[in-house]
């Protein structure tokens, strides 16, 4: 009888203990959170997509829109799960980080030319007029380039108030991106990059700050992602794409800049594409994180509900959530790119997705 008492113990306190393991495994899962950092540019997709997720599944992401600057950063200094730039790293760029990384590309956006001219409700920009304001040779609403393509408009004797993002910016890396593809005397003087030496001009923080400052500076002019243009209310103009066609923002003028080859890797600027029906400010957005999870004292668990998140990211059901916060869902051939790259992503050279 002691025995059998002995040995029903025994397999009690087995069982508790299992069962205190199974609960704090389900804990665990539970507490899982993902923390990330980067670009403001497709910040309002993302913020819709994490607030799906986290009904979905109960998982909390947490994004700081920072700019693609100080993604790059938080990446880097391992502080984030991962980060999101609108300008992808170069190999030389991905050689600072401490391994190698991806980039997963997760949604189409435009850079938008918005103003602030009350009786103006739309405008045309040639790509030479364009050039000349940035560079401030071009100082008037009323200069008679401007006016050449807008007949009609009323067109103020008011001075260009040039707004730029004073902050480490992929918005500003596609923009300068295009202008350097328009104009050499851009590329020669001021070139591409998230910073730059503007010739004039005031900088504001963020898309947010940017859009902020346009709407409430009568005679502004500056470049921000659409959605915030959308959301301010604020106009912006049509713009004269490579094939010579003024076109204004959408979903489809947007997505059309992607129908030329995307390498495996997906980085590849797509501004000034020669479709004719294209946006010619248009750009992917990506997320980039380690290739190899296990570094740290990060967990597989975490590393799994990472990668888990941002398969989800590019599924179907999130990518149908872009056209709702006026972005462009990635085309069939790249979300199948996305998704073979996120396959690459390991934990101790373990594949995370089979």
């Amino acid at each position: 009888m002691r025995k059998l008492l002995l040995i029903l113990m025994a397999i009690a306190v087995f069982a508790a203990c299992q069962d205190n393991k199974k609960k704090s495994a389900d804990k665990t899962v539970k507490n899982v959170n993902i923390t990330a950092a980067g670009a403001t540019f497709p910040m309002p997709f993302y913020n819709q997509l994490i607030s799906d997720y986290a009904t979905k599944t109960g998982t909390l992401v947490t994004y700081g829109g920072i700019g693609s600057g100080g993604g790059i950063r938080s990446l880097k200094d391992k502080v984030v799960d991962f980060g999101a730039t609108d300008a992808f790293l170069t190999d030389e760029q991905a050689t600072e980080l401490t391994a190698p990384i991806v980039h997963v590309p997760t949604c189409l956006g435009a850079v938008v030319l918005a103003y602030n001219l009350t009786g103006v409700p739309s405008l045309k920009l040639k790509n030479e007029v364009l050039t000349k304001i940035f560079m401030g040779e071009i100082k008037k609403w009323n200069d008679a380039q401007i006016k050449a393509d807008n007949p009609g408009a009323n067109l103020p004797d008011l001075s260009i108030s040039v707004i730029y993002r004073s902050d480490g910016s992929g918005t500003t890396f596609i923009f300068s991106d295009y202008m350097s593809k328009i104009s050499e005397k851009w590329a020669k003087e001021i070139g591409t990059g998230k910073s730059l030496n503007w010739p004039i001009g005031m900088g504001a923080k963020g898309n947010p700050g940017v859009a902020g400052t346009i709407k409430q500076t009568e005679g502004a002019f500056g470049y921000i992602g659409s959605e915030y243009a959308f959301a301010q209310k604020l106009p912006f103009v049509s713009l004269q794409n490579k094939a010579g066609n003024f076109i204004e923002p959408s979903i489809q003028s947007i997505s059309a800049a992607a129908k030329d080859e995307i390498p495996a890797d997906t980085r590849v600027m797509v501004t000034n594409s020669s479709d004719p029906e294209a946006y010619p400010i248009s750009a992917f957005t990506w997320i980039i994180l380690y290739k190899e999870q296990a570094y740290g004292d990060r967990s597989r668990q975490q590393a799994e509900e990472t990668v888990k998140f941002l398969d989800w990211l590019v599924s179907a059901d999130a990518q149908a959530v872009a056209q709702k916060v006026d972005y462009a869902p990635l085309p069939e051939k790249v979300v199948g790119l996305a998704k073979t790259i996120l396959k690459s992503v390991t934990y101790n050279g373990e594949a995370i997705l089979k």
